[in-house]
């Protein structure tokens, strides 16, 4: 009895030793970067207890502006304190003359810190270069000098660039494949989400010193500085936004009011976006609640544009000859034949109806092109632009259908067969209501087609990815888009057309005829739909290119949900321009 009982302990010693053996295995040899279902890396928990560190360089690549400035990020040269020097005789007095502060707030400083900081936290303490070599040239351990880098919180178009986040579950489903860290930042939103693997760190550059289970140095008191091997990462994108106009943008969207809208600023021999605005601004404090993260970038979603969509029809009535100038309309009726109570204007030709945005005359239009193509309208925004999407997209390295800007929506004239071939609807299409609705990114693309004498581009917002040193790794050639194009001629009529609504005195745009470059353009009013109270809400409106004589900018103002009498577009078009040629003038100096 005694040796069986002997046996089956032995053989519960036994079976309980492999099962430890087992585990121990599980977690140094097969589990050991992504154990149990949470998937927590063990290597770099175990490093994390027995060490302290501050990260100087997140490793993830940033964003640069056309001419190479940080957008995303700064470098401030901060002064580096670890908390183990409250444990040791160090020369605070030597450090506080050189920073220019007290040794008291110092030494009050590293007493209350738990993990290494730079001195100031919220709002660092800048360093001049003088001052960083001397602290540096004092070799006091666990006093550094260096250039941190932080991300800037007021940084310009955020919309466009983007935001990023920590979410494991996304980042394992987008990279399945890749050894990372779960705690890895991916890009959420923006230029960061399209460009989000070339923007993966390779690994941070830190300050780390070990510490034993009080907090005390375990192997002295070296502190060690770590950084990726790799000399060629991180990887920059530099966007094709200017950030001096850039931010001249946003001061001015702020200043005027945009609740809700934006702006969109194109250079028109690149076809690139020089500034984007969009509003309401993100909520930084909530950016993952849909209802008030304000994270959508308006100026890439589809809008109801009004009388913006006449260019279309404009276009499509003079390759089809229906533009003689002796034809008159009768602008002092709605587009339903009743007498209009408001607009006044009597018979007009297509030229001053398009000047003073007659509804009649260009509903008119659209149903006569209806009547000879069921799809016409259709075919001509693809040729303007107007509809279709209009970033970037092509193969680049081992991407296919890459797109700079995926959430672009492609906008729309029809969405029934019933409105293409209803006369009522037609009508209403003509004057840009009913189911028309075009981004104002794509309204920009419109404006610069016209501008360029028909040529149509895709629009970049980057033109580059860089490595660190600053080569190209690739670039981004302007491209043209595919598809039938409106004829040189075709162009060259719309631009006189567009002039006129500024130049004309009863034009929409005569508000603009004293201003420091030449403007062509088109107004537009769309009805929403919407209600306050009783009162319909409009978006508003106006797209154009300047200087005339020679085009190099395209811009589009837009605020929408705004009430008929408020919220108006004519201002902010005006001080964008001015500032435009400020700007251009110091440039040529």
């Amino acid at each position: 009895m005694w040796r069986r009982r002997a046996i089956i302990m032995v053989c519960l010693c036994l079976l309980c030793f492999a099962l430890l053996i087992g585990r121990l295995m599980q977690l140094q040899l097969f589990e050991t970067e992504h154990f149990s279902k949470h998937g927590i890396n063990l290597l770099e928990e175990s490093v994390s207890q027995r060490s302290q560190s501050i990260v100087i360089d997140s490793g993830r690549g940033g964003f640069l502006d056309k001419n190479g400035k940080d957008l995303t990020h700064q470098k401030i040269p901060v002064l580096i304190l670890f908390p183990f020097l409250a444990k040791i005789d160090w020369d605070v007095q030597k450090v506080a003359s050189i920073v220019g502060v007290s040794s008291v707030e110092l030494l009050n400083a590293v007493e209350e810190a738990k993990e290494p900081f730079a001195y100031g936290n919220s709002e660092p303490l800048r360093l001049t270069k003088a001052q960083m070599k001397k602290i540096n040239q004092l070799q006091i351990p666990g006093v550094f000098a260096v250039e941190k880098k932080f991300a800037n919180d007021g940084n310009p178009a955020a919309h466009v660039i983007g935001i990023t986040g920590e979410n494991e579950t996304l980042l394992r489903s987008r990279y399945p494949d890749k050894k990372i860290s779960p705690k890895t930042s991916i890009g959420l939103t923006g230029l960061q989400k399209s460009f989000d693997e070339f923007l993966l760190p390779e690994g941070e550059a830190k300050l780390v010193y070990h510490v034993d289970a009080s907090g005390g140095p375990l192997f002295g008191i070296n502190v060690k500085y770590v950084e990726p091997a790799n000399p060629f990462y991180p990887i920059n994108i530099r966007t094709t936004l200017d950030s001096q106009l850039q931010e001249t943008a946003e001061e001015l969207a702020d200043k005027h009011g945009i609740k809700k809208g934006g702006l969109v600023l194109l250079d028109i021999k690149t076809n690139s976006i020089l500034s984007m605005v969009s509003r309401p601004k993100i909520n930084k404090k909530d950016p993952f609640n849909e209802k008030v993260s304000g994270t959508d970038n308006l100026m890439l979603k589809q809008q109801i544009t009004g009388s913006v969509f006449k260019t279309v029809v404009a276009a499509a009535a003079i390759e089809n000859r229906l533009d003689d100038p002796a034809r008159l309309f009768d602008c002092s009726r709605k587009i339903n034949g009743d007498v209009d109570q408001h607009y006044q204007y009597g018979q007009l030709n297509m030229t001053e109806s398009f000047a003073k945005s007659c509804n009649n005359t260009f509903a008119t239009l659209a149903k006569e092109l209806q009547a000879k193509n069921p799809n016409i309208l259709e075919e001509y925004a693809k040729k303007l632009s107007f509809i279709g999407s209009s970033g970037w997209e092509g193969d680049i390295y081992h991407y296919e259908d890459f797109k700079q800007l995926p959430n672009e929506d492609n906008g729309r004239v029809f969405l029934s067969e019933e409105a293409r071939t209803d006369q009522n609807y037609v009508g209403l299409t003509g004057i840009g209501q009913h189911e028309v609705r075009a981004t104002p990114l794509a309204v920009a693309n419109m404006m610069a087609t016209i501008a360029r004498g028909g040529k149509k581009e895709m629009v970049r917002a980057a033109s580059a990815i860089e490595y660190k040193n600053g080569t190209s790794l690739l670039s981004f050639k302007e491209k043209e888009q595919e598809g039938e194009r409106i004829s040189s001629y075709t162009a060259a009529k719309l631009q006189r057309l567009l002039r006129e609504v500024v130049t004309h005195e009863e034009g929409t745009g005569r508000w603009f005829q004293n201003l420091p470059y030449a403007v062509a353009g088109k107004s537009g009013t769309g009805e929403t739909g919407k209600f306050m109270g009783d009162k319909q809400l409009h978006n508003k409106w106006f797209a154009g290119y300047f200087p005339y004589e020679n085009p190099h900018y395209a811009l589009v103002v837009v605020n929408f949900d705004v009430l008929e009498n408020e919220g108006g577009v004519n201002l902010l078009f005006a001080d964008m321009v001015k500032s435009i040629y400020e700007y251009d003038q110091k440039i040529q100096e």
